[in-house]
């Protein structure tokens, strides 16, 4: 079903002009190409924050993650810290995709900002991305008293993929109780491997930027013949008890509208606060059109989200 008059006016352009998004394994090299030039022509905000490059250790010998860390130049003692992971299907991207916002989040609450250069799919599937997620969330433990950071204030957050992942990550450590963990910041995430069809299917949602075909790749290549662990798919958790208060904001339009309602539900059924906001008129990835007004009320709603969680 076309669904261009449901999309928010300031999103018409972006939606007419975005360019199709065919992922195979021969066509993924090519998309990786096209977004890592995009992202040296972006520019950054002017802000009184720190960023730079680090190497963390991974719990596998000899191997490390390259993480993206961000510091107010003025940072309390305590401060809080988000640990960050970026889009992209689980096959490409960067931190450097979110910087911009990262560094805005950075300011604004006065906390450290690492967001986790995970391992990709299909060179490595499930569960390496995991591993290196949980890496980080152990290095920001490990070195809080050096980093000036208060343990009982990290937030995990993410788009797309990567809000999957922040999902993923707060069952995992509810689970093996080494670490806490206070907030998840769910941003249009695919939670869920499942792809509908036939007369499951949302008609009004998948048609603009991440379609049902991407989707199926994507997941093809981060659980090779599949995985039923909720470490992997947030949905696949039988028990949702116990775990952050989550914040969750998806477009109407979007994929991963139907299971980001279905999450909620269930979270707020087993006793976790859930705030879930859903934009009328957006797609998946809407916020690259960064002067919409709808773009400018997500990102503000994001951060309020933020500061709430962990003031």
């Amino acid at each position: 079903m076309r669904t261009r008059h449901l999309v928010d006016p300031e999103l018409l352009e972006m939606a007419d002009n975005f360019p199709a998004l065919t992922i195979t394994n021969e066509t993924l090299p090519i998309v990786r190409d096209f977004m890592m030039t995009s992202l040296a022509q972006a520019e950054l905000p002017t802000l009184p924050v720190q960023c730079r490059d680090i190497e963390i250790p991974s719990m596998e010998e000899g191997r490390t993650v390259r993480c993206l860390m961000i510091t107010p130049d003025d940072m309390k003692e305590s401060a809080p810290a988000i640990l960050h992971f970026h889009g992209g299907g689980h096959v490409m991207g960067v931190p450097e995709m979110n910087q911009a916002e990262l560094m805005h989040w950075a300011h604004e609450i006065g906390c450290v900002v690492l967001s986790a250069d995970y391992r990709l799919a299909p060179e490595t599937p499930f569960p390496g991305p995991m591993d290196d997620a949980y890496d980080a969330l152990r290095w920001l433990n490990d070195q809080a008293s050096i980093l000036g950071i208060d343990i009982n204030k990290i937030a995990v957050a993410g788009s797309s993929a990567g809000g999957a992942m922040a999902a993923c990550l707060s069952i995992m450590a509810r689970d093996r109780g080494e670490f806490n963990i206070a907030f998840q910041m769910l941003d249009c995430p695919r939670l869920d491997d499942k792809i509908q069809r036939g007369e499951t299917i949302n008609p009004y949602t998948g048609e603009f930027v991440w379609t049902r075909e991407a989707s199926e790749f994507c997941w093809k290549a981060y659980l090779g013949e599949g995985s039923d662990s909720p470490y992997a798919t947030a949905a696949k958790a039988e028990n949702l008890s116990n775990l952050p208060p989550a914040f969750i904001g998806v477009g109407s339009l979007d994929l991963f509208v139907d299971e980001c309602l279905e999450y909620t539900q269930r979270l707020i059924s087993s006793g976790i606060p859930a705030e879930l906001i859903i934009y009328p008129g957006c797609f998946h990835g809407f916020q690259m059109a960064k002067e919409a007004s709808i773009t400018k009320r997500a990102n503000t709603n994001s951060l309020r989200a933020l500061k709430d969680a962990l003031s």
